[in-house]
């Protein structure tokens, strides 16, 4: 490519890419190269049913791009959802997913080819999605997050490899309860948002910190107040001076004051009558 034939243009990028692909190929080259084939061919009619074209196709990634940001988010739910139905006869070990990452952004253009941080962003994205889920750039989630029965939950800013970090959203389908920091769609409907899951059984484990929290949740109000400050005093007594322990007494006390509310709180109706 030569400086004064580089043309550039605004465009969506979809990039796919099958996750866990040497694995698959090493426990079955013959089966996991018919299946992959198989998808291909789908995502091709996907692409084209959504106005898009491929651009490439690399091993085992597809590169789309699309004229219109919608069609684009569109095309990519719709090729989850494809691939998610084939393969639900599939064994576990044998499965195939793909990760979809989409980045509207500034390409160059060299014949049929496209090139630049607007392919990069979009392929980067796909690294951050879980198997069979899409992510999109802030640049997508700007022009579509009112115009989609779908969910989106933030992610923030991801370090991603050689390129600038970048708040991404993630697609959230099939009635899963987006979590915090997510954006709901105002005019999706009931029977929208309870269509075929997306990546229903998919979600990220917990980590250790939400499951104490949602422990913690689940407790009466007064008893995770007083079990979270007691806490907090041990670890203030355990930096500050271990040689010197004085987090007994007022975690005593706060733990004896829980005690007598809730047996005051919990006694008959009729005796707290007799007092009145």
């Amino acid at each position: 490519m030569t400086d004064d034939k580089v043309k550039r243009r605004l465009t969506t990028v979809l990039c796919a890419d099958v996750y866990g692909y040497s694995r698959l190929m090493e426990a079955d080259e013959a089966g996991t190269l018919e299946t992959l084939r198989r998808y291909r061919t789908a995502i091709a009619r996907l692409v084209e049913r959504h106005d898009g074209r491929i651009v490439n196709t690399w091993g085992d990634a597809v590169i789309a791009e699309f004229a219109s940001v919608v069609e684009a988010v569109q095309c990519a739910v719709e090729i989850q959802q494809e691939i998610s139905n084939q393969d639900s006869d599939a064994p576990q070990a044998s499965s195939m997913r793909f990760r979809i990452g989409i980045n509207l952004g500034d390409v160059m253009v060299d014949g049929s080819d496209i090139y630049g941080d607007g392919v990069n962003i979009a392929s980067r994205l796909q690294e951050l999605a879980e198997p069979g889920g899409v992510v999109i750039s802030s640049s997508v989630y700007d022009q579509v997050h009112n115009k989609l029965s779908v969910g989106f939950d933030c992610l923030g800013q991801r370090p991603m490899k050689n390129i600038a970090p970048l708040t991404s959203y993630r697609l959230t389908l099939g009635g899963q309860t987006a979590g915090r920091g997510s954006f709901p769609i105002e005019d999706a409907t009931p029977a929208e948002r309870a269509r075929a899951p997306l990546m229903e059984d998919r979600r990220e484990p917990s980590l250790p910190t939400n499951i104490v929290w949602d422990w913690l949740g689940k407790l009466p109000r007064p008893v995770a107040v007083a079990l979270t400050v007691s806490v907090f005093l041990i670890l203030i007594n355990l930096f500050t001076g271990a040689h010197r322990i004085w987090f007994h007494w007022p975690v005593a006390a706060i733990l004896f004051g829980v005690a007598l509310r809730m047996v005051l709180g919990h006694r008959p109706e009729s005796d707290r009558r007799g007092e009145r």
